[in-house]
Parts: C-alpha cells; structure tokens; sequence
C-alpha cells in the first residue's frame, strides 16, 4: 500500500518540483540580467519536460527500459491527442504558417529517426533491436540541430513573453533546491510504484509506462495547454504540444539511451505508429475545415481515438 501511496505522490512531487525549479532558476536568471528569450528556450523548455526526463533517467540507470521508452511513446501521443484534444475543445487553436510547416512536420521527423533506428531487426535482420548509445548520439545531434533552428528563429523577431515571478535571490535558491529533490523523489517513487504495479497485475512495464507514467508526466503540458487556449493563447497552447514531442524523442530518449542502451521490442512498432498517425492528423487537420486552425470537432476525434487507444492497450495487456 505505501507504495501504491508514493506512486500516487510521486507525481505530485514531480510536477511541483518542475514549477518550483522553473520558477526559482528563471527569477535568478532574470535577476542576473539574462534576456526573457533565453530563459524560455532554456530553463523553461527544460523545466516543462523535467518531469519526463527524470523519470527516464532513473528507469534507464536502472533497467526499466521498458518504462523508459513506454514513457516517451505515450507521453507523445497523450500530447497530441488528450492535450491538444481537451485545448482546441476548450477554444479552437489557430496554428501560425511557420509551425505548421516546420514545426509539426520536425516533431513528425523525431518519430520517424526513432523508428529507423529501433527496428534493428527489420533493417538489419539482427536477432534483437535496440535504441544503442550510438543512436542516442544520433538523437542528441537533431537536439542540437533543433536549438540552432530555435535560436536562428528567434534572430529573426521571435520574443518570449517575460512575466517572470521575481523573487529574492535566497527563495529562488531554495526554490531551485527543493525542485531538484521534489523531482528525484517524485521520479524514484514513479519508477518504484510502475515497476510494483507492473508486477502485481502481471502486465508489462511499457503498457505502465505509456498509459499512467506517460499521462502522469504529461500532466504539466495538459495544464499549460488547457489554460493558454482558455485564455486564447494559441501559439503557447500548440507550440507547448509540438515542442515538447520534439524534446522528448530528441532529447529525453538520446540522454536515456546513452545512459543505458534500451532493448526495443517488435510490438512497441504499434505505438511508434500511432505517434506517426497522431502527427500526421494534426499536419492534415491544418488543411481541413478551416485553414491552420485546430476546430472543436476536431478536437473531439483526437480525445475519441484517445480512449479508443488506451482502451487497446488495456486489452492487449
């Protein structure tokens, strides 16, 4: 039972000690005279996908792979589907040109980079596929490719909003410090309680790991998302979504597969696909209906083939 209890805390822990380290670091920052811009393509962008990348990095140090890769598969299409889902019934999202054709087509590209290089088997004919140090390096360079596109745009005119919460320079420091620990408690209780739960209903860590660890992760990207398209913010609303799927294949699976090599197995090729149809439904549905804007009934067809999802991998176990 305690576990179950740290489980469910764990996410708590996670979430807040994202905010409290995004809040903490980017008061400092500003404090220290770095540009609002700067701060959200760095501390921010980091902070927001923490929560997915500590859980990583614990379930790789430790051989739960399966979550690892689970995590990133099903934080992806539950950011597609569930977030811009609930966002565009909540406000239809009107997606600006520059992302619909770089920005969702790039996040398009991560999935489709990750699926050459997981399925040694196919391509290669070898006896067992994985996601090596090598193909982790690989995804670190695209990471660093996307920074330069990022900052290239930012060149060009793009500005960050700066409503930064000031605070003095000893709360931002313990700010920073009790994000560190909310994030590494929160992220070894996650890990514990996906590996028990996994064990105790005799289902496999990756269904854990794409349905509650990837929702449970996601959860700073839901309420992000939800509120700028209450607020009418659409830009933040779909730029969070896309950017963070672009993160979290480029990025959070580089890191966790140069830490420890990620055996991929043949049947995870069923969510690599449905992250493929995912983002190439939102690619189409900027051409349907009305032009680069994401309308609500479109919306509701992402939360409907959503739960179709979740309620298919329940069944296969």
């Amino acid at each position: 039972m305690l576990t179950y209890l740290l489980f469910a805390a764990g996410f708590v822990f996670l979430i807040k000690g994202a905010d409290l380290l995004v809040d903490g670091a980017s008061s400092l920052a500003k404090k220290f005279k770095v540009s609002g811009l700067v701060i959200g393509l760095t501390i921010v962008a980091f902070g927001t996908s923490m929560p997915e990348l500590i859980v990583n990095i614990l379930a790789s140090a430790r051989g739960n792979t399966e979550i690892a890769i689970g995590n990133i598969l099903g934080s992806n299409i539950s950011n597609i589907l569930l977030i811009l889902g609930v966002s565009a019934v909540i406000f239809p999202l009107a997606v600006k040109k520059n992302t619909t054709w770089k920005e969702i087509p790039l996040s398009l590209l991560a999935v489709l980079v990750v699926s050459f290089l997981a399925n040694d088997v196919i391509i290669d004919k070898v006896s067992l596929s994985a996601i090596t140090r090598i193909d982790g390096l690989v995804l670190i360079s695209f990471f660093i490719i996307f920074l330069y596109y990022t900052f290239g745009m930012a060149r060009g005119g793009f500005e960050a909003k700066e409503d930064i919460k000031q605070l003095g320079n000893i709360k931002s420091i313990l700010f920073i410090i009790a994000g560190l620990i909310g994030l590494t408690l929160g992220g070894k209780w996650i890990v514990d309680g996906a590996v028990k739960i996994a064990t105790v209903f005799n289902v496999s860590e990756s269904l854990i790991g794409l349905t509650i660890v990837a929702i449970g992760t996601s959860l700073p990207e839901l309420a992000t998302s939800a509120i700028a398209a209450y607020k009418k913010q659409a830009d933040i609303a779909v730029g969070n979504v896309v950017g963070s799927n672009i993160f979290n294949i480029f990025w959070i699976l580089g890191i966790s597969s140069i830490i420890r090599p990620l055996p991929f197995k043949p049947d995870m090729n069923i969510d690599i696909c449905m992250v493929i149809l995912a983002s190439f439904a939102l690619f189409i549905f900027m051409f349907i209906g009305k032009k680069h804007i994401l309308e609500r009934w479109q919306g509701i067809f992402f939360i409907v083939a959503y739960v179709i999802y979740i309620v298919f991998l329940v069944i296969k176990g």
